[in-house]
């Protein structure tokens, strides 16, 4: 592993834990070389899963474009990364639970909304509005009226 900050690969591992439900491993490290620290995780490698949007085409399931939405729906509301990180381990967890390597990506989005609406009725709402495409003042009510 080589280190961030000078790019050298002597380094010590300085603690372990479980994390994620015992689904990854968090090891804390110090340099030898520049003394700095820094965290990495370990990860068992998925199945590849493919989400099919609604266009038709296909791409490789990614959990980073999922925090990216997430992260863009909470902005300036009081939810922590970590709860942030949760849901996107619910979502993809349940996306590889189906029994099959394809998934569309109204599922995946359904599955972010239902997170998010346990967590925070505005970001579920600024969510929404982008997955299903609110068009006007109206689909914006009718979403509310739902919440």
């Amino acid at each position: 592993m080589k280190c961030p900050f000078c790019a050298e690969s002597d380094n010590q591992v300085l603690e372990s834990r479980v994390v994620d439900e015992g689904l990854s491993i968090r090891r804390r490290r110090e340099c030898e070389s520049c003394g700095k620290r820094f965290t990495t995780y370990e990860k068992i490698k998925e199945n590849i899963l493919w989400v099919i949007k609604k266009d038709g085409s296909r791409e490789s399931f990614d959990r980073e474009k999922i925090k990216r939405g997430i992260l863009k729906a909470i902005e300036k509301r009081p939810i922590s990364l970590e709860s942030i990180d949760g849901i996107v381990n619910q979502v993809e967890r349940e996306m590889l639970r189906k029994e099959n390597e394809e998934v569309s990506s109204r599922d995946v989005g359904r599955a972010v909304l239902k997170h998010l609406k346990k967590i925070d009725k505005i970001a579920w709402l600024r969510f929404a509005s982008v997955y299903l495409e609110f068009a006007d003042v109206r689909d914006f009510e009718k979403a509310i009226e739902k919440v």
